[in-house]
């Protein structure tokens, strides 16, 4: 029998601090798969640090691992008997590249109808809907795009999530949001997507922001 999915999207981190429990256990009992694999694209690792940090003071049960260069046979061994899936930010090419050449997409989708939660923040976000075309929207020569040029991601959600989000961004957004197929939800670093199922609902502080 296939269980429904459970899937939370951050825009950061940060959002853990002030929600320890999300799910019907607190994130210290869920054993966490920490999926780095986003952070070799860029080169500030300021923030990985401090989610290792976090994780350590709050004693949660993680591993860290990169997919990159892993056969789909290897991801799936690699996440075999974790609660949660957490992939971080960083890259959003870089890690969409990745996620494709192991198939980690297919095995993700196995271990959602298996029960395992699967979480991403910023990047590890992105790459969870059906493109990562946001990515683009600001900062669009900061990343290198690592000749990705089919945006297509992994399609977990049926919209697009737009992270960081600051109020000096509200133009470029909304010219994004205009020029999209798709629904987009926008989150600060307070916030994150909660869906399970077909139930979808904005957790965190803050109300929704609409452009």
């Amino acid at each position: 029998m296939k269980n429904t999915p459970k899937i939370l999207l951050l825009s950061s981190s940060r959002f853990l601090i002030n929600n320890p429990k999300v799910f019907d256990k607190p994130f210290r009992d869920l054993k966490m798969a920490y999926v780095t694999t986003a952070s070799k694209g860029v080169t500030n690792l300021s923030y990985i640090e401090r989610e290792r940090k976090f994780f350590k003071d709050e004693g949660y049960v993680y591993r860290e691992f990169d997919i990159d260069g892993l056969t789909e046979d290897e991801v799936r061994k690699m996440l075999l008997g974790f609660d949660i899936v957490y992939v971080t930010g960083g890259n959003s090419f870089y890690l969409l590249k990745a996620i494709k050449e192991s198939k980690f997409d297919f095995v993700i989708k196995e271990l959602l109808e298996e029960g395992v939660i699967y979480m991403g923040a910023s990047a590890g976000s992105y790459i969870a809907c059906p493109t990562i075309e946001m990515a683009k929207w600001k900062h669009q020569d900061k990343y290198n795009h690592y000749k990705v040029e089919d945006l297509h991601a992994m399609n977990l959600v049926p919209f697009l999530v737009s992270v960081h989000y600051a109020p000096e961004f509200d133009e470029v957004l909304k010219k994004g949001i205009q020029n999209s197929n798709l629904p987009v939800k926008v989150l600060t670093d307070e916030q994150a997507v909660l869906i399970q199922g077909s139930d979808v609902k904005l957790i965190g502080k803050g109300n929704e922001i609409k452009l």
